[in-house]
């Protein structure tokens, strides 16, 4: 559908990179479902240079994800150039996006994330510096401005555009907002009609409808979702569905919600053992339990699991509970 340097993305639905949720077991449940590219959450460039154990430990990339974008980011010049160098001889990624969109304080005050977007020099220097010495595409990943006095997305994007960036995924929010208020999709459109790279829009994508009705209005490329695909990689696999045919797929039952939320945990357990993997799923499986009526206790019980014999009992819990609820009011209609 369209490409990012020498990569070939066949549709235009992506997952983004959310911090503390997209490992490999995230990852490849979601590529299943036909993401046309998934990325990594990102990856500190000092924690690849010093080996750090966790850090390493991020790079993991099972092939079938692929393609694949690994996101690193930092604040220094010559850090992010030697983490890129690594990334690009060392692991099997596609991409190698530098992240100049995190909100978060502990980030920006490194000088990293979102602190780039006060600066298009800077933007130019350091992805000019990463793309002369590393062989895979380099994108960014970027928010519109640091707050509303701020807003320099267009000189930004060309920023990158000219250094050699391959392409740039834009979050219409600025840094301040953080993930409140509404994403500005009229910057989106605006950025589009200024660069000649690909762009990825993101922000305030809930729905299939919403994807389309993102690329009708600002031109883009591709389409990211993140929140909306926690808990729900059908939202990944409705909305490649409906840019394809215009066919809204139905919504999955309770027991394919719970299937496929054992089937990530199990790969979590692979990926992190029992221990780690039961803790940290305990989030996506409150993400998977969403929307169904009556789950509360389950979901309340499920932060209080230790072991993935546990938790998968609550889940089936949850889906018997689901069945039991449907079959008397379907007695009762």
């Amino acid at each position: 559908m369209f490409k990012i340097g020498n990569v070939d993305i066949k549709n235009r639905v992506v997952l983004a990179p959310m911090a503390g949720v997209c490992n490999s077991a995230f990852r490849l449940t979601v590529k299943e479902f036909g993401a046309g590219l998934v990325c990594a959450e990102m990856v500190s460039d000092k924690g690849i240079l010093i080996k750090n154990e966790k850090t390493m430990n991020m790079l993991y990339i099972d092939e079938r994800e692929k393609p694949l974008s690994l996101q690193i980011f930092g604040g220094e010049k010559d850090t992010l150039v030697e983490a890129a160098k690594f990334v690009d001889k060392n692991t099997n990624a596609d991409i190698i996006d530098i992240n100049m969109g995190c909100p978060v304080p502990k980030i920006t005050k490194c000088d990293a994330g979102a602190k780039w977007l006060l600066d298009p020099n800077k933007i130019y220097e350091m992805v000019s510096a990463v793309v002369a010495e590393v062989e895979k595409p380099v994108t960014v990943k970027m928010r519109m401005g640091w707050d509303e006095d701020h807003i320099y997305a267009i000189q930004n994007a060309q920023a990158v555009e000219r250094a050699g960036g391959s392409a740039v995924a834009l979050h219409g929010r600025t840094r301040v907002q953080m993930y409140e208020g509404t994403a500005n999709w009229d910057i989106i459109r605006e950025v589009k009609q200024s660069i000649n790279i690909p762009l990825i829009g993101n922000g305030d994508v809930q729905t299939p409808q919403d994807a389309k009705r993102m690329i009708e209005e600002t031109g883009v490329d591709g389409v990211m979702i993140g929140r909306a695909a926690l808990g729900n990689p059908w939202m990944i696999y409705r909305t490649v569905k409906y840019l394809e045919t215009g066919d809204l797929m139905d919504e999955p039952s309770v027991r394919e919600k719970m299937d496929v939320c054992i089937l990530h945990l199990d790969r979590l357990v692979d990926l992190k053992t029992e221990y780690v993997a039961v803790r940290e799923m305990r989030k996506h499986a409150a993400w998977y339990l969403k929307g169904i009526r009556g789950n509360a206790k389950v979901r309340n019980a499920v932060n209080e699991c230790t072991t993935r014999d546990e938790l998968v009992a609550l889940l089936n819990v949850a889906v018997a509970e689901a069945e039991e609820k449907e079959k008397m009011e379907s007695q009762v209609g």
